[in-house]
């Protein structure tokens, strides 16, 4: 099946898609992006993750491609056509195409948008869960605004590229106190010794995770004390067990940061259990 996708009003093949050369997406970076996660045909937490674009366009003043719940249609007619029953789906808005120009566009400018899917072979996300991931830590070079979910990614690029030629799968981000922030695609989480799950406040500095909400969702359902505050590296190191979120990853387990291993260097139980349950408490919305 040749993939598909939905680029400003039509539906075309994945191979032949194409944006205006003067889309502000691609010349500023003047856009907003969601990703949410497919399981088993059924789009997870779809609602949350368009109440944060909508807060995304919101925050740079890009309108609305269209009524949300045509959106809703489009983005699991996307995954439809794909035939994605594992795997994700992905919407762009940018402010539109325009002559270049700093300025914003006159007010009849359309914003522009995209949206594609692609499957995920579930086994091999499987894979990683049982043996978890290693992270390495990078200094905080990111604008203030990353609570907004913007196309401009290049610090978050060279974070994975340096996790990659280390050997990790991912990097997490450091301020100057050397407490951590966030990944470079994910959320950073611990656990302490008494059993407590800890992850960064999300009023600023990071972005606020819809797939780290529904997790405190989870915990909450299991029992667990969500504490919202900064951890440093050496106590992240020093935990139980760590984690990331993300819609695509979920729940995955961290096993190692930096040259340290966390604990006795395997996926965590209470990670694993968090991740067993999640599909359980997320939001299910059907793609057809």
């Amino acid at each position: 099946m040749p993939r598909v996708a939905y680029v400003n009003g039509r539906y075309v093949r994945h191979a032949e898609a194409a944006v205006h050369i003067e889309d502000r997406g691609y010349q500023f970076a003047d856009g907003v992006y969601e990703v949410c996660e497919v399981t088993r045909g059924y789009i997870i937490d779809m609602s949350r993750h368009l109440d944060r674009l909508d807060r995304s366009l919101r925050e740079l003043q890009i309108r609305w491609p269209m009524h949300r719940r045509a959106l809703e249609r489009i983005v699991r007619e996307v995954v439809y056509r794909n035939g994605v029953r594992n795997g994700l789906v992905y919407l762009q808005v940018t402010r539109g195409v325009a002559p270049r120009d700093h300025f914003f566009p006159a007010s009849e400018t359309r914003p522009a948008l995209v949206v594609t899917a692609k499957r995920i072979d579930p086994q091999a996300a499987a894979g990683k869960v049982e043996k978890g991931i290693h992270v390495i830590t990078v200094p905080e070079n990111r604008w203030e605004r990353v609570d907004i979910k913007t196309v401009g990614l290049l610090p978050n690029v060279l974070a994975r590229q340096k996790a990659r030629e280390a050997g990790a799968a991912e990097a997490w981000f450091i301020d100057e106190d050397n407490m951590v922030k966030e990944g470079a695609a994910t959320n950073a989480w611990i656990v302490t010794n008494d059993g407590k799950l800890v992850t960064r406040p999300a009023e600023f500095g990071i972005l606020r995770g819809v797939t780290r909400a529904t997790v405190m969702d989870v915990a909450t359902h299991m029992g667990l004390e969500v504490e919202e505050r900064a951890f440093s590296v050496e106590e992240a190191q020093s935990a139980r067990e760590a984690f990331i979120t993300a819609a695509s990853t979920v729940v995955m387990p961290v096993v190692q940061i930096d040259d340290r291993p966390v604990a006795n260097g395997h996926p965590g139980s209470l990670a694993l259990s968090l991740r067993r349950s999640f599909f359980d408490i997320a939001e299910k919305s059907p793609a057809c």
